[in-house]
Order: C-alpha cells, then sequence, then structure tokens
C-alpha cells in the first residue's frame, strides 16, 4: 500500500502564493484531558479544513490497542472506520495556508511514519510545523492553563516568548516529530500545555483554549473561541468543583495548587516558567 494516499492537491497556485504552516496534534498519551487534539479539532471545523491526504494504518497502528470502529444500526452494520492519520488543508487569511494533521499516536515505525508527513509537508509547501500536547501536571482546574514551549532553534522560541519547556524523560509522537522536521530544515515548533493530573478522565476545555489563545498569537490568525468555550470553561470549572468540593483531601491539595499557582504567577514578567517547580516546592514544604 501506499505511504500516502492523497485525496486531492490544493491548487499550486495557492500554496506558492502563501505563508504554509503545519499544526499537527494526536490522540493518546501526549493528549492530557484531549486538549490538544480538541484544539485541532476547533481549527478544524472553524477554518473548514478539507481532507487532502491519509496515511494508511497498516504499518504504523497496532488495531489490537487503537481499535477500529464500527456503527449498527437496526442489526445492519455500517463500513469500518480505520484509525489512519488525516490530514487537511485549508486558507484562513490571504496570505496563509494551514496543513492540519491529526489521528491516534501510531504504535509502529515512527521514523518512517515522520518521514510520511514531513514528505506531504514537502508537497503541500509547508516552511513551519508545530506540534500540540497536553501534559498532566500539578496545577489547579481553577486557573487559566499554562503554555510551554519547546524548539530545537533559540530564535524561534525568543520570537513566541513562550515559558520555556524542562523536561527529561520519555517522549511520544510530537517529539519526534519536531525533531525530524527540524533535521528537514523546517522551523519547528512544539506548544504544551499542562491540565490537571487529578482530573485526568476529563476532557479539558481550559488546556486547548490555552492552546488556541497561543496559536492565534504565533499564527498571526484570527481563531474565534467565544462561541461555547468561554461556557464550556466555565461548565468544566464548575463540575470539577463539585467533585473537588465532595473530599476535603482534595479540597485542601486544590487549595495548596492554586496558592502555588498564584506565587508562580506573581514572579518577574508574570510568567509560568517556573510554575511546575514551584508547585513541587510548595507540596514538598506541606
Amino acid at each position: 500500500m501506499a505511504a500516502i494516499d492523497w485525496t486531492m492537491r490544493p491548487p499550486a497556485s495557492v500554496t506558492a502564493s502563501t505563508h504554509t504552516v503545519m499544526v499537527a496534534a494526536f490522540e493518546g498519551w501526549n493528549d492530557g484531558g484531549e486538549s490538544a487534539t480538541d484544539a485541532l479539532e476547533h481549527l478544524w471545523d472553524q477554518w473548514g479544513a478539507q481532507q487532502v491526504a491519509t496515511i494508511p494504518p497498516d504499518e504504523h497502528v497496532d488495531f489490537t490497542i487503537t481499535r477500529p470502529t464500527l456503527s449498527v444500526s437496526d442489526g445492519v452494520p455500517g463500513r469500518i472506520q480505520w484509525p489512519h492519520t488525516q490530514i487537511g488543508w485549508c486558507s484562513p487569511t490571504p496570505s496563509m495556508s494551514i496543513v492540519l494533521v491529526r489521528g491516534p499516536e501510531p504504535e509502529f515505525a515512527w521514523p518512517k511514519w515522520s518521514t510520511t508527513v514531513l514528505d506531504a509537508a514537502d508537497e503541500l509547501g509547508v516552511s513551519t510545523v508545530i506540534t500540540l500536547g497536553a501534559m498532566l501536571s500539578d496545577v489547579p482546574h481553577t486557573r487559566p492553563a499554562p503554555v510551554f514551549g519547546a524548539a530545537h532553534d533559540e530564535h524561534i522560541l525568543d520570537e513566541v516568548a513562550l515559558p520555556r519547556s524542562n523536561y527529561e524523560g520519555p517522549v511520544g509522537i510530537p517529539s519526534v516529530l519536531l525533531e525530524f522536521a527540524h533535521s528537514r530544515g523546517f522551523e519547528a515548533l512544539g506548544l504544551w500545555a499542562a491540565v490537571p493530573g487529578y482530573a485526568a478522565g476529563v476532557p479539558s476545555v481550559k488546556g486547548a483554549l490555552a492552546l488556541l489563545d497561543v496559536l492565534e498569537r504565533v499564527l498571526g490568525a484570527d481563531i474565534d473561541t467565544t462561541t461555547g468555550f468561554a461556557e464550556a470553561a466555565d461548565e468544566y470549572t464548575n463540575y470539577l468543583d463539585g467533585i473537588v468540593g465532595e473530599d476535603p483531601d482534595t479540597s485542601e491539595y486544590v487549595a495548596n495548587l492554586e496558592e502555588a499557582y498564584d506565587r508562580a504567577d506573581e514572579m518577574v514578567l508574570g510568567s509560568h516558567t517556573n510554575l511546575v517547580v514551584e508547585v513541587e516546592n510548595f507540596l514538598r514544604d506541606q
């Protein structure tokens, strides 16, 4: 089977005359609170992205882990939906095209998969690759989600003016794709939202909203988050308030997180750079 199946190709005249950015997010380990994939889904819907290609799952997906899905209506099964990688294209401004990549994190052949995605990026005239992720962290659900940046080039981090990620440990496909993009000469930036680890099973609207706010600034393109997002963020906060309020120990834990968050927020330049360290130190002293 072909490494990539093209559905359609945007007009060459459009891709040649616009600045093209790839934005990618993946389900699974790198998607705490589903924030990254929810943010990308919002972009796909708002900007009316058209699917231009898919990467077949055969070489990259373990179907016993990421299973195909099926809908049966009145005893009649529909078509099986396979968990492939989707590549979409849209042009939110006359001077910018966006390539969106979504799907499950592949289980196999990450280098080959990353090469395939970046081959598609070359075909579509992409110059910049941005990956989205979300990590479960010691942050409270009652505050805006911090967003951290990661890039191999210092000047990119300087330009986006985000707190810089500090991490050592296992990585997921966003980090691998970022490294491959950098090695092939793309401008490459990773954006990571920190979402509450104690609410891992609840989709974090605030994490998605924080990623979209940063993307709007980085891309220089309007992203409307007023419709639905504000209400959903309030519902998210109220729902977790109710759960947390039922347990005194959890309430105290969240109050400690809030105090550490607010203390970090008052530091020089009001940045969240030291937020995680500050939270860890605060909790250790309790």
